[in-house]
């Protein structure tokens, strides 16, 4: 039993998570009616599009890069896109194969997210919009659900081929 715990809490001493460097990895604003989109008066509605890629850079090194597209609109008519891409280099050891996946896309984004809602928010601003305060995203839920929707569609498959 001693050996047991002992292994363990070895196990847990050398899992290593740090944080090398957040940086802004790419932006994009556009206002495609230029002046004319302040001559009206909007009913804006917005489309926001979020996602997460990782890399591995080297031995325990890692590239998240979250990016969100916010799309504000009115009907057909686009008011301006702004896009941004947040990414970090993280040093992440000593995690098991079940947790690296839970911390390379809930830990990680969710370092980076209010970086990147700053970001977004700074760009609109000085776009002469607005302020635009995303609201906060609870990575482990989105994580949860993706892997709920995994689990069921490998169930699906496995229901068709039967």
């Amino acid at each position: 039993m001693a050996k047991k715990s002992t292994a363990k809490k070895q196990e847990a001493e050398q899992a290593q998570f740090s944080i090398q460097r957040i940086y802004l990895k790419d932006l994009s604003f556009e206002t495609p009616q230029g002046a004319a989109a302040f001559q009206k008066q909007w009913k804006p509605k917005v489309n926001q599009d979020l996602n997460t890629k990782t890399k591995q850079i080297d031995e325990g090194v890692f590239e998240v890069a979250l990016r969100v597209t916010i799309t504000m609109a009115d009907g057909e008519e686009t008011i301006y896109v702004v896009e941004a891409e947040q990414a970090g280099l993280f040093t992440i050891k000593g995690f098991t194969e079940e947790q690296m996946p839970q911390v390379l896309n809930t830990t990680c984004p969710g370092i980076l997210f209010p970086y990147l809602r700053e970001t977004l928010d700074n760009v609109v601003t000085k776009g002469s919009f607005p302020a635009l305060l995303l609201p906060p995203i609870n990575f482990d839920a989105l994580f949860a659900n993706a892997l709920q929707q995994a689990e069921a569609d490998a169930k699906d498959k496995d229901d068709t081929k039967h």
